[in-house]
């Protein structure tokens, strides 16, 4: 779970206008950093089993909003890539 302060941090960062919480990139950047805390927990409990599961749902809700950014707006999909260091579907195959 986010701390309040971060996840504002993260909000500013990536908002699109300026009352934006819930836009793709806002989504996707929130997702992440919940995923990087995720993964560091599972370094450390390596049987926590539900928190795996937490973890691969998360990836996979991420997934699924940045393909509809890309399928919509190629642009932002590729800025949002680029400034969280992820990794792009075309690198992957």
């Amino acid at each position: 779970m986010l701390a309040k302060t971060k996840k504002q941090t993260v909000i500013k960062k990536y908002k699109t206008h300026q009352d934006d919480t819930g836009s793709p990139e806002v989504q996707v950047a929130l997702l992440t950093e919940k995923i990087k805390d995720l993964t560091k927990h599972l370094g450390e409990h390596r049987k926590d089993v539900s928190s795996r599961r937490g973890l691969l749902q998360m990836v996979n809700n991420r997934r699924k909003l940045l393909n509809y950014l890309e399928k919509e707006d190629e642009k932002r999909y590729k800025k949002v890539i680029k400034a969280l260091g992820l990794k792009h579907k075309e690198n992957i195959e």
